[in-house]
């Protein structure tokens, strides 16, 4: 007898082998549309990887296993082809890019509420506690719950929300000159965030899903001591109050990057799995290797060459060689480490759901020998 959705990725965060690893996929609007178009869709068509309206429908498709529903700042940046100015205060400017599979865009930040510090004491953010901010989450969760695993998404929890507000070199230089001042901006998403993830567990949530950008290429945008000083404790505090509520819920950290300084610590404060590992930025195996006791993973599949740049066969040999890595007892759910976007072959795009639908944990072990 089939798994169930949820009961896949419930064995695989318990680090157990189910029938086929689980799997997580979100697009851009535009890839939504051409994968749409080529599955012959006839629903509503809507599509937001952010939330807002999501129908689920290519999820449902396409046979994925987590369905997300997502309440915060991150929900304000969508793509639009006209300048706009979110809830937060935050301007927005549409950025197209060409593809061989038509133009896309992307939206830039262009202006920050609390640039000028005499805006700082008399901002206020939007409230969290609207109950419109939920409706889609309740609605959701109604309707999937039994079938799927349901992630509640709070990402850009603090950092990134925070100098979106401020501007990035003014939050960073706040940090090392006004740390007080940064101490008081970074409050403010902080404590949004947290009311959004309560309610959001408190409704029957898995997993919340949060996190934010502190890795680059390379390393930390942010050295592991300021990490430690601004982020850890209000992740640790936005943490245990989740499980104090619900002790089963899962958290889920993202950031992009290489962010090896400070994964120990993730551990310690009681994250579960990490979101997206990067290929180009760390090594899975690797990572795998060090923690993979203490965490489960969830992405690993290259964003920025195998499946945008790659070949069918390079697509599939990666999806391998993650199930048989990471995966190999468990605690993986393979997801691309972004948002699959405009410039990805189709080709590439199936060979890599196909690969992941297709090989069961039995076919796997025929695959090593």
């Amino acid at each position: 007898m089939a798994l169930k959705p949820r009961e896949r990725v419930e064995m695989a965060l318990n680090r157990e082998r189910p029938d086929r690893c689980p799997m997580q996929i979100s697009f851009t609007p535009e890839f939504a549309e051409r994968l749409r178009q080529d599955l012959a869709l006839q629903g509503r068509g809507v599509h937001n990887p952010h939330g807002g309206g999501n129908t689920y429908e290519l999820e449902r498709a396409l046979g994925e296993d987590m369905l997300l529903t997502s309440v915060g700042w991150a929900n304000s940046y969508y793509m639009d082809t006209k300048p706009y100015v979110d809830e937060w205060g935050v301007g927005w400017a549409p950025q197209p890019y060409e593809t061989p599979y038509g133009r896309g865009y992307y939206t830039e930040m262009v202006s920050h509420p609390l640039a000028d510090r005499d805006a700082i004491d008399s901002y206020r953010p939007p409230d969290p506690h609207r109950p419109e901010l939920y409706e889609d989450a309740a609605a959701m969760i109604a309707a999937f719950k039994d079938e799927y695993w349901i992630v509640g998404v709070t990402v850009t929890t603090i950092f990134e929300t925070a100098w979106a507000l401020r501007g990035l070199e003014q939050l960073l230089l706040d940090m090392v000159l006004e740390p007080d001042l940064a101490h008081h901006i970074l409050e403010i998403p902080f404590r949004y965030h947290l009311v959004a993830a309560r309610k959001l567990v408190e409704m029957g949530v898995d997993m919340i899903w949060t996190g934010d950008d502190v890795g680059t290429q390379q390393g930390m945008m942010i050295s592991p001591e300021m990490w430690r000083t601004f982020l850890k404790p209000r992740m640790a505090e936005f943490i245990a109050e989740l499980k104090a509520i619900n002790p089963q819920v899962k958290v889920a950290y993202h950031s992009d990057g290489n962010i090896l300084p400070i994964i120990p610590e993730l551990i310690e404060i009681g994250v579960d799995v990490l979101n997206p590992i990067q290929p180009a930025c760390m090594d899975p195996a690797e990572v795998k290797r060090l923690y993979g006791d203490k965490l489960c993973f969830w992405g690993t599949i290259d964003e920025q060459h195998t499946l945008p740049f790659g070949t069918p066969e390079d697509v599939r040999n990666e999806v391998l060689a993650r199930l048989q890595t990471v995966g190999r007892d468990g605690g993986l759910i393979l997801a691309p480490t972004h948002h699959v976007q405009l410039d990805t072959p189709l080709e590439n795009f199936w060979a890599m759901v196909n690969t992941i639908r297709e090989t069961s944990y039995t076919e796997l072990e025929k695959v090593r020998a």
